[in-house]
């Protein structure tokens, strides 16, 4: 059955008040890749949705990665002579190059100028950069305070730490009547940045939260994660590979898992004017892929082809997991003038864009956990269903929609084809078709082949 009332037209400006808090909220904290400003994030989402936390040691392999040090940092400036700052970590956090070692020198400008970015066509702007892997130090500044500095000297200081400790990443899990999962990923690493991605991280929290709340159980079990870009879908992916890959085909291959996950998406940059944009997943035809474009077509939100550039959907989609994995976006990223600056700040994000996003997350959601594949059981010319007290009374008239879909349910239900194969062939709404499947499912005159073969998963420990 669908999840209706999910997130409905009447609650969606609601739901998308109370992410502009979250975002609201967030925006103080510093994050990283690691450190207290992501354990501070989590526990603000885990004031809103039940969440399941795990700390990966600093050194832990994921696959070709291992996990990172842990970099917290506490102040940072740069001091004239005078003692005053004009570059300052506690007027804007963006103003230290994420992952920066500590740093306490007194130095004039030309030796200072190597380890400072500006952005000379956006002078007003502070860039964002980071140097996770590669121990260095920085300072990002407007290009117009940039181009005022005098010759020095000025004292230098980053006071951080990064050491030995732990990647920190949350779940929230919905349990289904299925053990077959959606996975929804977002991440969590980017400071002061509002649509990049805190729209991301509230969009989610509220979709689970409307999952969390459904009056009924969903079809499968949902399955959201809160980590780190990059290395922290690694660190999720290398501790669920027999939960994500498929069994070996004959023998070959990378397979070796149980291949329980059916669809799936990365979200992020959710509150920008831009238009939706999904992009779709490696192999181009998943459920996931399906039901987006089923959902969108006829709104002004686009397509875009898989490309091994982006977000985590490059780690889900590598070709040892090749996972049906697709990602929502407004403005794709590095496809608006504020990505990755300080101008992705709160006046960035547009209340009724997240309201927007929300209503199509909660639709791509019912979608998603309501497919199936039906078959009918009375497949020797159309069934009576005057009898059965679903077809109108009186003839001579064409049938009504809800009438026309039960006809096409019926004549498409061959055990080949799911609802939503079904809904693009009769070029009606997934709506129309599922809730024809549910009465005739009522009725016994269908039933579904790829039915939920747990009904009781579990658990949802990850």
């Amino acid at each position: 059955m669908l999840l209706d009332a999910l997130i409905p037209d009447d609650a969606a400006g609601a739901a998308a008040t109370d992410a502009w808090a979250l975002i609201v909220a967030l925006y103080p904290l510093c994050r990283s890749l690691t450190g207290d400003g992501v354990r501070q994030t989590l526990d603000r989402i885990g004031e809103r949705i039940p969440l399941i936390r795990t700390e990966v040691p600093s050194g832990t392999p994921a696959f070709d990665w291992e996990i990172p040090r842990e970099w917290n940092l506490r102040d940072a400036w740069i001091a004239d002579a005078d003692g005053r700052r004009v570059v300052d970590f506690r007027a804007h956090s963006l103003h230290v190059m994420g992952y920066s070692v500590p740093v306490r020198r007194t130095m004039t400008l030309d030796e200072l100028q190597p380890h400072l970015h500006s952005l000379p066509d956006q002078p007003d702007w502070i860039p964002y950069r980071t140097s996770y892997y590669r121990e260095q130090w920085g300072f990002c500044l407007r290009h117009r305070d940039r181009e005022r500095l005098g010759p020095g000297p000025y004292e230098v200081v980053i006071d951080a730490t990064l050491a030995p400790g732990h990647l920190s990443y949350a779940e929230s899990v919905i349990p289904g009547q299925s053990t077959d999962e959606v996975l929804v990923y977002t991440h969590t690493c980017h400071p002061a940045l509002a649509n990049d991605n805190l729209s991301g991280i509230a969009v989610a929290v509220e979709l689970a939260r409307a999952l969390h709340q459904a009056p009924r159980k969903p079809r499968l079990t949902w399955r959201f994660i809160f980590g780190p870009g990059t290395i922290g879908s690694l660190a999720w992916l290398s501790r669920n590979e027999a939960r994500v890959l498929p069994p070996p085909p004959a023998g070959e291959g990378w397979g070796g898992g149980t291949g329980r996950v059916s669809a799936g998406l990365v979200l992020g940059l959710l509150g920008d004017p831009g238009v939706l944009h999904y992009k779709h997943s490696r192999r181009g035809d998943t459920l996931t892929d399906r039901a987006a474009a089923h959902v969108l077509r006829g709104t002004e939100a686009k397509l875009l082809d898989f490309e091994p550039y982006g977000y985590d959907e490059r780690q889900f989609c590598s070709p040892g997991f090749d996972l049906p994995m697709g990602r929502l976006t407004r403005s794709p990223n590095s496809t608006y003038p504020e990505y990755h600056t300080s101008a992705d700040d709160l006046s960035l994000i547009r209340p009724a864009q997240l309201a927007k996003a929300l209503q199509t997350l909660a639709r791509l959601a019912s979608v998603l956990d309501a497919n199936r594949t039906p078959l009918n059981l009375s497949p020797k010319g159309e069934p009576r269903l005057g009898k059965r007290g679903l077809y109108g009374s009186v003839g001579g008239g064409a049938p009504c929609a809800f009438e026309h879909a039960l006809l096409w349910v019926l004549n498409q239900a061959d055990g080949t084809r799911d609802l939503l194969a079904i809904a693009e062939r009769a070029r009606l709404p997934f709506e129309q078709v599922e809730q024809a499947a549910a009465a005739l499912e009522h009725a016994g005159l269908l039933r579904t082949l790829d039915a939920p073969h747990e009904s009781e998963p579990k658990g949802p420990s990850p």
